[in-house]
């Protein structure tokens, strides 16, 4: 006598739970993954949320510095613990580009108290010139740490 028979009812019912089991594990691996980019997405929007009003902080701070220093040669100490304070936590936070060009600032604003105070024809000078924008090269950082937030 050969093998016995196997029974199509056997072969379906086998068939139906392999289908059942593989379509179970694709949904689940498919619910977990959707579930890990959503959490990603609402981790970026709230670390972007974060720095964003980091940096809005930080460039309002440091252009006050910077206005009180061109007119002043005494530093506005509260104002700059607060300068180094907002990029101190920029250090924790942010890519190292960022960093680096809110140190760039944060020298310049003291380099400047060293300076003669200008007098407002000097400073609508610079203002028409270009040269009273200290914050360019550290908004350009912020803008493109933003956009490589953007490609994760």
């Amino acid at each position: 006598m050969g093998p016995a028979p196997v029974d199509a009812s056997i072969i379906s019912a086998l068939a139906a739970l392999t289908g059942a089991a593989v379509g179970g594990l694709t949904s689940g691996i498919a619910n977990w993954l959707n579930h890990r980019s959503q959490v990603r997405a609402q981790w970026l929007l709230h670390e972007k949320s974060r720095r964003q009003i980091l940096y809005r902080d930080f460039i309002e701070e440091a252009s006050k510095c910077y206005i009180d220093a061109l007119q002043h040669d005494e530093a506005d100490i509260p104002s700059l613990v607060g300068l180094y304070a907002k990029m101190n936590r920029m250090r924790v936070q942010s890519s190292r580009q960022v960093v680096h060009r809110a140190e760039e600032v944060t020298r310049k604003i003291l380099d400047t108290y060293l300076e003669p105070d200008k007098n407002f024809v000097e400073l609508r000078e610079m203002a028409v010139n270009g040269t009273i924008d200290l914050l360019s090269r550290f908004s350009d950082a912020c803008h493109d740490e933003f956009e490589d937030m953007r490609l994760f």
